[in-house]
């Protein structure tokens, strides 16, 4: 049995638990404050070309989107995101837990344009009742999308140059981040990305960490951010246990490279597909793959292989996602290509 169910299947990279290991007894000042958690912000700041930058190492993605959320928005206002965005779909209501609505635009395949976000902005403020309604603070992106697409730096600027039109901080969910910037299709770097968002994370879960995201405000963070995680029950008392983890992804350019195989990997795992004859709901460029499969080829692959349904069409057939990781190997995507062929 092999699985392609999600990108957080494996455990950690061999040289993060190496360092947990040969670090476990050196001792260090708690919540974040050691000199593990220090040198892996040092070695970010570096990587995005920003001296300045503020960064915060918290433990999953939906903590750190409610956190961060919430910390950028008054009571009052809540979240622009598109109707596939994370937030809206796949994170139980988490944001609006937190006193906020998710304010939701059209997707294109699991983007928002920059046409769509001005266009609701100004239908809102043109209504002379805005003031009773709930107001956009904040918009909400993520990058790769949910559907394995990207924003181009254009795409991005366009935002960008509308939310500072609306004076709208916009915030970059980077949970698959490193698939999105080692894809051959990207044509952003990350200190291009940083410079384009008011805030944004470096996913590390499912990108060889056993855990944790790294929230990079580029500019400042908001007033008590620390304050703030903490009462998200986001504050991680050994917090160097994400600081080594990013530490030694942001050494020697590990995390970009353990990025690239999973890219690698995909295109593979198209390949498989694509020489088949099977076609996809979408192409994507990143680590996420929508087949469509009939339920004989699926049947087929049953007590095999492991991986996601994401809908079913109304002819029957499903959309189906396969995802590699930072662990996918050559030999796991020929085993593939062996059921698929059998």
């Amino acid at each position: 049995m092999i699985s392609f169910t999600c990108d957080y299947s494996e455990g950690a990279h061999p040289l993060i638990l190496k360092r947990l290991a040969d670090t476990n007894l050196v001792q260090e000042p708690g919540y974040g404050f050691d000199s593990f958690s220090e040198s892996a912000r040092e070695k970010i700041r570096s990587a995005i070309g920003i001296p300045d930058a503020d960064v915060f190492f918290l433990v999953g993605g939906t903590q750190t989107n409610a956190t961060v959320i919430d910390s950028l928005l008054k009571g009052f206002e809540g979240v622009m995101a598109v109707q596939t965005g994370h937030i809206a779909v796949h994170e139980s209501g988490a944001i609006e837990f937190s006193g906020h609505k998710v304010l939701t635009l059209p997707s294109h395949e699991g983007k928002m344009d920059a046409g769509d976000l001005e266009a609701y902005l100004e239908r809102f403020y043109a209504d002379g009742a805005w003031e009773h309604m709930v107001i956009p603070g904040m918009v909400y992106l993520s990058f790769p999308t949910e559907y394995g697409t990207l924003y181009s730096k254009e795409e991005l600027t366009r935002i960008r140059i509308v939310c500072q039109k609306y004076s709208l901080p916009l915030f970059v969910d980077g949970a698959r981040l490193g698939y999105g910037l080692a894809s051959d299709a990207c044509d952003l770097t990350l200190p291009e990305l940083a410079q384009l968002s008011d805030a944004f994370y470096i996913g590390g879960t499912k990108v060889g960490a056993l855990c944790g995201e790294a929230v990079v405000f580029p500019r400042k963070a908001p007033a008590h951010f620390f304050t703030t995680v903490k009462q998200h029950g986001a504050l991680l008392a050994k917090g160097r246990l994400t600081g080594i983890q990013f530490d030694t992804l942001f050494t020697d350019g590990l995390y970009m490279k353990i990025a690239r195989n999973a890219i690698e990997r995909a295109m593979e795992v198209k390949r498989v597909f694509a020489d088949l004859g099977i076609p996809f709901f979408i192409d994507s460029p990143t680590n996420q793959q929508f087949p469509i499969l009939t339920k004989e080829q699926m049947d087929s692959l049953e007590g095999k292989v492991l991986y996601e349904v994401w809908e079913t069409l109304p002819d029957g057939r499903a959309v189906t996602r396969f995802a590699t990781s930072w662990a996918t190997t050559p030999e796991q995507i020929e085993q593939l290509k062996n059921y698929c062929m059998h």
